[in-house]
């Protein structure tokens, strides 16, 4: 549990101060260019699951203080109501008041308050994971956001473009050098890209209402256009972050505090079955007695439970059996964060060459091939057909390098949360 306390108060820190700064970032996420840190201050603050699973986490430590307690202190009284014989005075009580306590002496109270200590941890690192997976979501929604924005840019682009070869073909026709069609072939390639267009705003307003809903707010509400995304390149060790994984991921420090809460469980039942003595204080008064007190009495009580060793034997066979399937799942969540870590790496790497790939080569060859087929078309030595592939092959380049870039930066939102540290990738 040592690393849940360690994160703690850096968690307390900056929930404070994103609060303080949750207002001012409403407001920007309307006005200006959105960035990824002010919807990430957003969502903090006004997430209702983030503050459902905080609500969880505050309550199972309340439980801790209940868990450590004593037993309440009993009290009873006792008043003749009738006595249908004689008696002589001082042979009978008229009136009693007892007072009991349970002492612990064998500390079971103890070993329950150990055991709701680990699960008020386990509960942090529910609120740890809930928290990761909303942040998650918003920086993926993001930049998916920012994705269409730029595929709406290169569509509009490619329309500009093909309506420059509409013209330059209107003109080649009037003077005889080109056929009608290339100027219907071009006018219809831009009004497909117009079409598409209705897509790209469709996905933005899926993106939109996603951030919206996140940050706890309308659907509908404005959102700025999101700030360009810049590409970095990875530097990530697949063993750093493997070992960072295995120290901070929520899973792992759930899973370590349920073989902590186990194991105090395992100690209970053996605490079980030794008794602890109930102490009790009893006042009489006797009939016809003119002082208040007649007699005082103390007493202990204890229950026997060595006439019992099946359950108890049972009891703690339970608890150890548990307390080993805490250990194999451990053990199991070890191996999946590792295995989870390297296969998101390798996606992370996977996208970051596919952009870099388009970036460097394949959409200047892209760019090169639409000018080199364009100056040809234009002095006759290629037909438009040949410019017109050119250019298709150009669009869908330019659309699959933004993507790729997009997928890249979800690829490594998705890592921040399997390891379990927020930003510390960034």
């Amino acid at each position: 549990m040592r690393t849940t306390y360690l994160l703690l108060p850096n968690l307390i820190l900056a929930l404070t101060f994103r609060t303080a700064q949750a207002g001012d970032n409403d407001n920007a996420v309307r006005e200006g260019r959105l960035s990824l840190d002010e919807v990430t201050n957003v969502v903090l603050v006004n997430n209702p699951a983030i503050k459902a699973a905080q609500e969880k986490w505050q309550a199972m430590k309340a439980r801790v203080p209940q868990a450590a307690a004593w037993e309440d202190l009993r009290a009873e009284a006792r008043s003749r109501v009738a006595r249908y014989v004689s008696i002589p005075p001082n042979a009978f009580t008229d009136q009693s008041f007892k007072l009991q306590q349970e002492v612990p002496i064998s500390g079971k109270n103890l070993s329950r308050a150990r055991a709701a200590t680990a699960e008020a941890g386990a509960a942090f690192e529910d609120f740890r994971r809930t928290q990761l997976d909303v942040l998650s979501r918003a920086r993926a929604a993001f930049h998916r956001l920012a994705n269409e924005y730029a595929q709406l840019e290169v569509n509009q682009r490619n329309v500009d473009l093909l309506n420059q070869f509409a013209e330059v073909n209107r003109e080649r026709y009037e003077v005889g050098n080109a056929s009608q069609a290339d100027v219907l072939t071009a006018q219809t390639d831009a009004a497909k890209l117009l079409e598409a267009q209705s897509d790209i705003f469709r996905r933005i307003s899926d993106a939109q209402s996603q951030l919206n809903v996140l940050m706890n707010r309308p659907a509908q509400s404005p959102l700025a256009q999101p700030s360009q995304i810049s590409f970095q390149p990875p530097h990530f060790s697949l063993q750093a972050l493997q070992a960072a994984a295995l120290s901070a991921r929520p899973e792992m420090q759930r899973a370590q505090n349920q073989v902590e809460a186990e194991g105090f469980r395992v100690e209970l039942a053996n605490r079980q079955r030794f008794p602890d003595p109930t102490l009790d204080v009893q006042a009489q008064r006797y009939n016809e007695a003119g002082q208040a007190v007649s007699e005082l009495d103390v007493g202990v009580s204890i229950g026997l439970p060595f006439l019992n060793p099946r359950k108890y034997s049972a009891s703690v066979i339970e608890a150890r059996r548990n307390f080993e399937s805490a250990r194999h799942e451990l053990e199991a969540t070890r191996t999946q964060t590792l295995g989870l870590v390297r296969d998101q790496l390798t996606k992370i790497e996977t996208a970051a060459h596919h952009y870099e790939l388009y970036r460097d080569k394949i959409l200047p060859l892209a760019r090169q091939a639409v000018q080199s087929n364009r100056v040809a078309y234009e002095t006759s030595s290629a037909n438009f057909l040949e410019l017109i592939t050119a250019q298709r092959v150009l669009q869908d380049v330019e659309s699959a390098h933004v993507n790729h870039l997009a997928e890249y930066q979800v690829a490594v939102a998705e890592l921040d949360a399997i390891v379990g540290i927020e930003d510390w990738l960034q």
